[in-house]
């Protein structure tokens, strides 16, 4: 007796908010402000976070997701969660943002080496990393405006 074996299919639905409803990230500055709208800053200072924030090619706001929450020091990356949410609403820019807890605005070496990975393999797929921020409750620090992506 033959067992009837199912296949399933896979769908991908996506609808982008109205353009003219969707914020527009221009400077590393206006980045941050729109972070801050989405960060709990009860807990900015607690744990580390890591975030993206995904953008159109005219650099419309698709949206940001917390990617992880780690301890005091350190958080893990999950590429792969990275660019499934990117391919999934159409992104073709990101934006890296994580907290550092100790309020200090230095890019550690981890730092500075997870974003070179995600920029060589968002190559790959044809989506760019155009910046990684890091923010404390105080201020911020672009590595793109310090010339290191």
């Amino acid at each position: 007796m033959k067992q009837h074996v199912t296949i399933q299919e896979i769908e991908i639905h996506y609808s982008r908010p109205p353009l003219e409803e969707m914020k527009i990230v221009t400077t590393s500055k206006s980045a941050e402000e729109l972070l801050r709208q989405f960060v709990d800053k009860k807990r900015i200072d607690y744990k580390e976070f890591f975030w993206v924030m995904l953008l159109s090619a005219s650099q419309h706001l698709l949206g940001i997701a917390e990617i992880s929450v780690g301890g005091t020091t350190e958080t893990v990356v999950n590429t792969k969660e990275i660019f499934q949410l990117a391919l999934k609403t159409n992104a073709v820019k990101i934006i890296l943002c994580h907290n550092h807890p100790s309020g200090r605005l230095v890019p550690s070496s981890q730092d500075i080496s997870i974003s070179a990975s995600l920029h060589t393999f968002g190559k790959m797929v044809g989506i760019s990393i155009i910046d990684h921020i890091i923010l404390t409750s105080e201020s911020y620090y672009s590595l793109a405006d310090n010339g290191q992506i």
